[in-house]
């Protein structure tokens, strides 16, 4: 066990003063596991503090509104993850009688709760002894131990789950699965690493054979698709022409301006005539670009946003169009892609 007492040491002396250590609650240490997801601290922090204070039970959560919770979640991206939180917060309502479960199973069985999240919160509330396998402890046990296996694959993931297991402290699972994801994310971190004043660098595989930027492995995805987005701003004195996004595709129910979406990229003379422009708008229409084709990568996704003026549009009723205008001043009361709102307050559109 001299893995788990030197990683342990080196929590105590090191651990970040982080607020979801300091409370068994589960619905917190929920909430901070769904939030951290693919998300730094650092920019987690704020919406953690966000959350607890708008909702601060459970029971809170699953009485407000959907558009409320993406409001509140805007620019964190991975929107399913607050779909699901909402979705997570009705189940222990209706489940549970409002007490947010704190065992394994109970809790894998909650929306958007996965093997991780569910062995993080039991472990973490109850000192429940389940190994925790995140990014960090991937790379620390690949490393440590010399696994090659890609982390990502059937086989990879059942070897290291199972060397988590075994080097889980079962008394104290709670600190060392907490001290062990610190340390991949401080100490043994993917990039330039301090072996040097490492605690485990005498006995680190990765170390010892000079292969720390090797491990862990892992097989690439495939590759992402190109999408191109138009986007129209269409004023009318205080108001602005806003949509709503459809189901089945990102950012699902959020708020955004007129689109059309087309498989290229396009000049403004080539978008004209497109039949799909010339359903919405005149072909006389007079196009301003304001800020040419900006790249905002998604998972498996590169969107290519290209945001243009309409000026001297006239609202007709012989085009049906899917955007209504919306006071300027009631935008912020809309959830909003981080796309949207950046280009919002970046070109301060709403005041010209």
């Amino acid at each position: 066990m001299l893995f788990a007492q030197e990683i342990v040491q080196w929590y105590h002396k090191h651990k970040r003063d982080l607020p979801w250590r300091s409370t068994t609650d589960p619905y917190i240490i929920w909430l901070s596991e769904i939030i951290l997801q693919q998300t730094r601290v650092e920019q987690g922090l704020p919406y953690f503090h966000r959350f607890v204070a708008t909702y601060p039970t459970v029971q809170d959560f699953a009485n407000a509104e959907e558009d409320e919770i993406l409001r509140l979640w805007q620019g964190l991206g991975y929107y399913s993850r607050a779909r699901n939180m909402h979705k997570a917060a009705k189940t222990v309502i209706r489940e549970h009688n409002g007490t947010f479960p704190k065992d394994y199973n109970s809790l894998l069985k909650l929306p958007g709760v996965g093997e991780y999240t569910a062995a993080a919160i039991a472990s973490f509330s109850a000192n429940e002894p389940q190994a925790v396998l995140d990014g960090n402890v991937f790379r620390v046990l690949a490393r440590y131990f010399g696994i090659d296996e890609p982390i990502n694959t059937n086989k990879g993931k059942k070897i290291f789950s199972g060397v988590a297991t075994d080097m889980l402290d079962e008394k104290n699972a709670s600190i060392y699965n907490q001290a062990v994801m610190e340390f991949g994310a401080l100490q043994c971190k993917p990039q330039s690493p301090n072996c040097d004043i490492c605690p485990l660098n005498t006995s680190c595989y990765a170390r010892l054979e000079n292969k720390v930027n090797f491990l862990p492995v892992k097989i690439k995805g495939k590759a992402s698709k190109d999408r191109h987005f138009y986007y129209f701003i269409l004023k009318d004195k205080d108001r602005i022409a806003m949509q709503r996004r459809g189901p089945k595709d990102i950012w699902e129910n959020m708020y955004e301006f007129p689109l059309i979406e087309y498989p290229e990229a396009l000049d403004l003379s080539q978008l004209k005539e497109t039949s799909v422009f010339q359903q919405f708008f005149p072909v006389d229409s007079e196009l301003e670009i304001i800020s040419r084709p900006k790249k905002h990568v998604l998972s498996h996704q590169n969107i290519y946003a290209t945001f243009i003026a309409v000026k001297n549009f006239i609202q007709s009723g012989e085009k049906k169009r899917d955007w209504n205008y919306v006071f300027i001043k009631d935008l912020d009361t809309l959830a909003k892609p981080k796309l949207i709102f950046t280009f919002l307050r970046d070109h301060n559109i709403c005041n010209n």
